[in-house]
């Protein structure tokens, strides 16, 4: 069963042959990125929305060199595999690819999705890679924000609870 989870991880050698095979029978690629540190209710219900956006859903996620760039020494928290198969595991997750850049507008430009989506937070012209998605006739979207839901929220409750 595991093999299963660990074929949708896929490596540069296996990110074109997938995309050609895609887009070879007409599926529109969904795209999303992330750090994506403590999987929580809020990112289950983001990306599932992005995949009801259609066919198939590909998360960019931040290699932990990336992460600790972007949020500090102490992230990530959880180590790269563990957060790779976290996401991979999701029924409606078709692919992971990791990118070690602070943005992933060069996988952005690889993969050129049909659609590209971030969290409710982002304004669409704060979004990396939205002029590719547009210049190709894509759709960017920012999809609604669950209250009360983040790595960073969970991060201050743990270390602010006494052992």
């Amino acid at each position: 069963m595991l093999d299963f989870v660990e074929a949708k991880i896929l490596h540069q050698s296996t990110l074109l042959p997938t995309l050609t095979r895609w887009k070879l029978f007409d599926q529109k690629i969904v795209f999303t990125n992330g750090c994506f540190d403590i999987l929580h209710y809020g990112h289950l219900h983001y990306l599932a929305a992005a995949k009801a956006l259609g066919d198939k859903l590909i998360i960019g996620i931040n290699s932990a060199d990336s992460v600790k760039r972007l949020k500090g020494q102490h992230r990530p928290i959880n180590d790269d595999l563990t957060r790779y198969h976290l996401l991979a595991a999701l029924s409606f997750v078709d692919a992971v690819i990791e990118f070690e850049a602070d943005t992933p507008y060069e996988l952005i430009k690889k993969i050129q999705p049909s659609i590209l989506v971030k969290g409710g937070d982002w304004e669409i012209e704060q979004i990396i890679g939205a002029d590719l998605v547009l210049a190709n006739g894509g759709l960017v979207k920012s999809l609604p924000f669950v209250e009360g839901y983040s790595t960073t929220n969970i991060e201050t409750k743990i270390r602010g609870t006494k052992v």
